[in-house]
């Protein structure tokens, strides 16, 4: 039989890595700093910068005391040892609590001494003293400016809690455990350094392909990091990142079958007759992704290009209201995804008006 103060041992153990590297389980048991504390971390998309200077903090004071914690734990799982009274304990147990109480004790005084001068000293607090330049002024004016864009609902986010990656139209930013690292768009470029693949996924049975990217900067106070994400999440990343991104180890970058057909469906409406806009007419944002302008217009061509000699498709009178990446998706999403090599002489519905189309049918607008 296992004595108690094994099992409080191994229990303890468990819980405390499971409590540092959150599994799924615990996040949704709501066994996290961030929900423990909520009420006193406010809210990440009110203020991101403010809530990530408190979590970081109150994360550190947390984690340093689980050795702590784990001797008051002993002094209940097996009191033979006396572990209450300071002199009567062993020299070994009497170290441990030693250095327990001095890592704490280390912990606040490093937390006071971030918060000094309103957190000035804090470390994402100078990694933002790094990035003043005009028009901003102090690192309170940058931490304004990435608390802004992170609530606009364009941005790129992926990864867990402890290794997420944000980029918005001005910054890229790496959310770990104790730091946030920030790079300037203008100032950094992005390197792909390796590629592993891994059979299984938390989130997918299937076989995925995990990208290791090096952020540089040319601003010397800033330091290089490394981003992790699916490959499938690379194009839309690579659309949202305006620095240029260079394959140092020659990986090979595994699409999905809806990017590589959204490449071809590029190449084959650029072919096509392009559209020029009534005079007074203006361009609308696409209705699909609110970002891009409406750059296509459909019209019927096909019959035209000598496709077929009756052919199915229909006149569409819809204005351009779609960009060619959200027409592209629609036509993708409306196939039969067990056979792709139907896809490019297929038919679909407009959008809007649910006139038939097929891709000869499509008009860039110029």
């Amino acid at each position: 039989m296992e004595s108690p103060e094994l099992s409080f041992t191994l229990a303890y153990f468990v819980f405390s890595l499971c409590f540092v590297f959150t599994p799924n389980e615990f996040r949704s048991a709501g066994l996290t700093v961030q929900n423990l504390f909520s009420s006193w971390l406010g809210s990440e998309d009110v203020g991101f910068i403010q809530y990530h200077v408190r979590r970081t903090s109150i994360t550190l004071l947390v984690h340093s005391a689980l050795p702590l914690g784990y001797y008051l734990g002993m002094c209940i799982a097996a009191p033979e040892k006396n572990l209450g009274s300071f002199h009567q304990v062993s020299d070994s147990w009497r170290a441990f609590l030693l250095l327990s109480l001095c890592l704490q004790l280390t912990s606040w005084t490093l937390v006071i001494y971030w918060s000094r001068r309103r957190w000035h000293n804090h470390p994402i607090s100078r990694a933002l003293q790094s990035h003043i330049q005009p028009p901003h002024s102090s690192w309170g004016s940058v931490a304004t400016s990435v608390n802004d864009e992170f609530r606009r609902i364009d941005k790129f986010a992926t990864g867990a809690p402890g290794a997420r990656v944000i980029v918005t139209d001005s910054w890229v930013l790496k959310v770990t455990t104790y730091h946030v690292y920030m790079a300037l768009q203008t100032d950094c470029h992005v390197t792909v350094t390796e590629s592993r693949q891994h059979q299984l996924t938390p989130d997918s049975t299937s076989p995925a392909q995990i990208l290791t990217l090096t952020v540089g900067s040319i601003n010397p106070a800033v330091r290089p990091f490394d981003i992790r994400l699916i490959s499938t999440e690379y194009a839309e990343l690579r659309e949202k990142l305006h620095a240029p991104i260079r394959n140092a180890a020659n990986v090979v970058i595994h699409q999905t079958i809806t990017e590589l057909f959204l490449e071809t469906f590029r190449a084959q409406v650029d072919l096509n007759r392009p559209y020029t806009l009534p005079s007074g007419q203006e361009v609308e944002p696409c209705i699909g992704c609110m970002q891009a302008p409406a750059g296509t217009k459909l019209l019927r061509l096909c019959h035209a290009e000598g496709a077929d000699t009756e052919s199915e498709c229909q006149q569409c009178f819809c204005r351009p209201m779609w960009c060619l990446s959200c027409l592209g998706r629609w036509f993708a999403s409306r196939q039969d995804q067990q056979r792709p090599e139907t896809w490019l002489s297929s038919r679909v519905p407009c959008p809007t008006c649910r006139a038939k189309f097929c891709i000869l049918d499509i008009c860039v607008v110029h």
